[in-house]
């Protein structure tokens, strides 16, 4: 299938990652730090210029009983904005823990001081959240 994006969509920034399907990796890849669409589909253009993605993935998050939320709700709607923009398969991926994961992973490379480094948080999420997307591809029914 080739490159794929993942977003961790958040109401302050947006977390990039960037992945292969054929090997399964997924690499932190960039931060969108701006509320205003604009400037966000503007940055995301930009990497789907450079990257060109086969599909995009988006967290969603819920509950950890997995019912959803008001935030539930605005990644559906982000996801919907990718599809009918650009035209690419958009799915979504459950994330619940991926921030807590994506934390202590950052902590364990020895970045102790995670909150001043918000914006790596985000993309390490987001590649969390691709991983999760290969590892649930390799092991759906063929």
């Amino acid at each position: 299938m080739g490159t794929v994006l993942g977003f961790d969509f958040g109401l302050a920034r947006i977390g990039v990652a960037v992945g292969e399907t054929e090997t399964g990796h997924a690499h932190p890849l960039a931060v969108i730090a701006d509320e205003a669409n604009a400037v966000r589909f503007a940055a995301i253009e930009q990497l789907l210029a450079e990257w060109k993605p086969a599909a995009l993935v988006v967290g969603l998050p819920t509950h950890l009983d997995g019912s959803e939320h008001a935030m539930t709700a605005r990644c559906r709607r982000f996801a919907n904005q990718l599809h009918g923009r650009y035209g690419l398969p958009v799915t979504l991926v459950d994330e619940r823990l991926s921030s807590v994961e994506a934390e202590e992973r950052l902590r364990d490379a020895g970045h102790q001081n995670w909150r001043k480094q918000k914006p790596r948080l985000d993309s390490a999420a987001a590649q969390i959240i691709l991983l999760q997307y290969f590892e649930s591809a390799r092991h759906a029914p063929s």
